[in-house]
């Protein structure tokens, strides 16, 4: 079951107090960021965690302490959790819910994408809010997947790709070969050599069924435009074997891959990108366009959905 929830608040005008939340185990929060980040954040405002235990705690200060603000630093795993702890905590005692700010300090960051933070001037992003030039806000719509918020969730060959793409990046990024494992040449490299062979030998095309729990799902185009008739409260979007069912809030899904184009076009509702079926070369041959978003395939179906 999947379902948009509340917007969250990202980015917010500055206020009095905010606090900093960073995921210790992070290769980016090393002694030089520490030391930056202690040059512009209050020691008190300021929080390392380095498991779930810690982060539970760190999410009870903030509420107890209502912060306007939080910022979160690391990936879009560490941010997720961090909303998660926040929001769940917030909800239960009936506390004001702060509005998020993100820090690209991780692995996969797909959120810092898009809101425009960059990894190099996270430090400029955050004088600019303490000293109140920062003013732009925006709201963000969540998914909600087994009671966890979350911008995105799927199964299927996706998730793999990312996992091997993270994977090959570890390995090489200090290296000399480490141009190769960014961008469109990493996921390229990750995915002929690891991700697909693995896939064909391992795993078949899964059979899903889809259905429309929510208000009426549309059926989108090639440029995100609606097809046909609306579709109803408890019809089937699709049924049949598929190598991929993802949805999203974002257009992101991390280092830059522009998985889901469609996914801002239409507030409340999320983007669902369904593959049914995908050759290694057609795969390999098209990575560039996959990546921008500009991709489209009879065997590549779309929908603008609020409840599946």
């Amino acid at each position: 079951m999947m379902m948009t929830h509340s917007a969250i608040r990202m980015r917010s005008q500055p206020c009095e107090g905010f606090a900093v939340l960073l995921n210790a185990n992070a290769k980016q929060v090393n002694a030089r960021v520490r030391r930056s980040l202690e040059r512009v954040v209050a020691p008190r405002d300021l929080f390392f965690s380095r498991d779930a235990g810690e982060a539970r705690a760190i999410a009870d200060t903030v509420v107890s302490r209502r912060y306007e603000t939080v910022f979160a630093g690391g990936g879009d795993g560490t941010f997720v959790g961090w909303v998660n702890y926040i929001l769940d905590r917030a909800e239960r005692r009936a506390e004001p819910v702060p509005r998020f700010g993100v820090l690209a300090l991780g692995t996969g960051n797909a959120m810092a994408e898009v809101v425009g933070a960059r990894p190099d001037e996270h430090m400029a992003d955050l004088a600019a809010f303490a000293s109140g030039e920062a003013n732009h806000v925006r709201r963000l719509d969540l998914l909600t997947c087994e009671g966890r918020r979350t911008p995105f969730a799927g199964v299927g060959i996706d998730a793999a790709v990312l996992n091997d793409y993270c994977w090959l990046k570890d390995r090489l990024g200090d290296t000399a070969l480490k141009g190769l494992a960014s961008g469109v040449p990493g996921y390229a490299l990750c995915s002929a050599l690891r991700t697909v062979p693995r896939y064909l030998l391992e795993r078949r095309p899964s059979y899903c069924e889809i259905v429309n729990v929510g208000r009426p799902a549309y059926r989108l185009d090639a440029r995100g435009r609606q097809v046909g008739p609306a579709i109803g409260h408890g019809e089937l979007l699709y049924a049949g074997s598929c190598m991929m069912a993802a949805a999203s809030t974002v257009p992101f899904y991390g280092f830059g891959l522009r998985a889901f184009p469609f996914a801002e076009s239409r507030p409340g509702m999320m983007q669902l990108r369904v593959v049914t079926q995908l050759s290694v070369p057609s795969f390999l041959w098209n990575l560039p366009r996959i990546w921008s978003g500009e991709f489209a395939h009879r065997n590549v179906l779309d929908f603008h959905v609020e409840n599946v």
